[in-house]
């Protein structure tokens, strides 16, 4: 079976809406990319060596293919995921790809499948949909692209025509790769760290107490001293700010927020060190914690991105055997009405505080996000997320949203992804899905065409500038 990308791929069907939406994609699609929130590993553009082998970079990490494989009987090590436990040997790469390509009908329609038959067709070449006859010969032809020079990391930027990339990292990490990239003259792009201090402001997280300890030994004070902890994490921040970081971002299940007194907080803080706080006191310290990181961002400037409504680690036995980030983080409903105004109250119009709220609940960008958007000056709607960032699901939250907000108080497009190669694949596809719900509005005489396209160019680099302070 032949294995080909549409020119035309996710724009309208009627002939005279697709020909206005082809005319606003072709004026954005070589824009540069910018990638404000990701989890690409900023090492790989240090070291800059070639990509391993086919399995090891478009399978193994990708949670998206991973799951749907695990879901149709393909057991995680047969992946090349690593069970922890000994209980499986880990399958050969070549092995891994071969249980992939056998199962290649299974993405028909998502948008995993979406991208990866972008990367097949754009970067690779390939000319053939993947199957169980074919997997050997695939797996050569990719490698054989792997091997050249111009396929190694820093070349790919280039050609990806990506202008800055964040990356997600520790509190206490040094970021020497961010200076290290920042001070090379041959690198032309920028990277950006992002603070990201889940683990040290919830006390549910199993590794709350040792990330407060160790955070303590580094700010010289006792372990249960909340006032040198709250400083500890500000001068945290202070080095993500002088190393080139713009967002700190905060991954909750629920984004509540809590304001507590001073003497409240550092008892319930003492109490969390020594492990002893039940369910609903950690999340009100957790929720006391987003309240002063949304403080801090009042103060050090960084834009505070909420990604909440994630059930993490859903398969206690898939956890236990394989780790986390494994597939199993499921979506769950999600509500910032109430939970966000006493954030909202305090920071909410205060226009140089930037706040960007996620969803993996669709309900709630018409009743809550695009309302609460459309008033407080200092909140941005992010773009749809992990389980939204899917063509037919990014067409309705543009639905959802705009009539509402409009299209300026959105994040532009965000594509969230540890896995490099789909960066461009991700921005290409949100380009033509806003091309397409753009010439609609053309179409329907909502709006006219100049507007449409300075309203496309906004999108894919003016809003993300602004909201994320480029």
């Amino acid at each position: 079976m032949e294995l080909r990308s549409d020119p035309d791929r996710l724009l309208p069907v009627d002939p005279r809406t697709r020909d206005i939406a082809r005319g606003l994609y072709e004026t954005v699609a070589e824009l540069p990319i910018l990638s404000p929130h990701g989890h690409v590993d900023p090492q790989l553009l240090i070291d800059d060596e070639a990509f391993p082998n086919p399995t090891e970079l478009l399978l193994r990490y990708d949670h998206y293919v991973t799951r749907l494989l695990h879901a149709a009987g393909v057991e995680l090590h047969e992946l090349t995921v690593p069970d922890l436990t000994g209980a499986a040997a880990t399958a050969a790469p070549r092995e891994a790809w071969r249980r992939f390509c056998e199962n290649w009908h299974l993405f028909a329609g998502t948008a995993s499948g979406y991208w990866l038959r972008h990367e097949f067709t754009e970067l690779f070449g390939l000319t053939e949909q993947p199957t169980a006859s074919n997997a050997d010969a695939l797996y050569d032809r990719i490698s054989e692209v792997l091997a050249r020079p111009s396929f190694r990391p820093r070349a790919l930027f280039d050609e990806f025509g990506i202008e800055f990339m964040a990356t997600t990292d520790d509190p206490l990490d040094d970021l020497e790769p961010h200076r290290a990239l920042a001070a090379d003259p041959t690198f032309l792009g920028r990277v950006a760290p992002t603070f990201r201090p889940d683990a040290y402001l919830n006390p549910a997280n199993p590794a709350f107490a040792t990330n407060v300890q160790r955070l303590a030994e580094w700010n010289g004070t006792a372990v249960d001293d909340y006032a040198g902890y709250v400083s500890a994490l500000e001068a945290r921040r202070a080095h993500f700010v002088s190393n080139g970081a713009v967002s700190a971002d905060h991954g909750v299940l629920q984004p509540l927020t809590v304001e507590l007194d001073a003497v409240d907080a550092a008892a319930l803080f003492a109490r969390a060190v020594r492990g002893q706080l039940d369910a609903e006191e950690a999340a009100v310290f957790q929720g006391h914690m987003l309240l002063e990181s949304a403080r801090m961002s009042v103060q050090d400037g960084l834009v505070m991105t909420v990604h909440p409504g994630v059930f993490r680690n859903h398969s206690t036995p898939t956890f236990d055997a394989y780790g986390p980030d494994t597939g199993h983080d499921i979506p769950v409903r999600t509500g910032y009405v109430d939970a966000l105004r006493p954030l909202l109250q305090r920071y909410g119009n205060i226009p140089d505080f930037h706040l960007v709220l996620f969803s993996v609940d669709e309900t709630s960008y018409s009743r809550e996000i695009a309302p609460l958007a459309g008033f407080y000056q200092s909140l941005y709607i992010g773009a749809p997320w992990w389980f939204l960032d899917a063509p037919d699901a990014v067409l309705r939250f543009r639905a959802a949203v705009t009539e509402t907000a409009g299209f300026y108080r959105s994040s532009g497009f965000i594509d969230d992804t540890r896995a490099f190669l789909s960066i461009p694949a991700r921005h290409d596809m949100a380009r033509r899905l806003d091309s397409a719900f753009l010439a609609r509005l053309v179409a329907e005489g909502r709006i006219d065409e100049p507007m449409a396209r300075r309203i496309a160019h906004d999108l894919v680099d003016a809003l993300p500038r602004k909201v994320f302070k480029l």
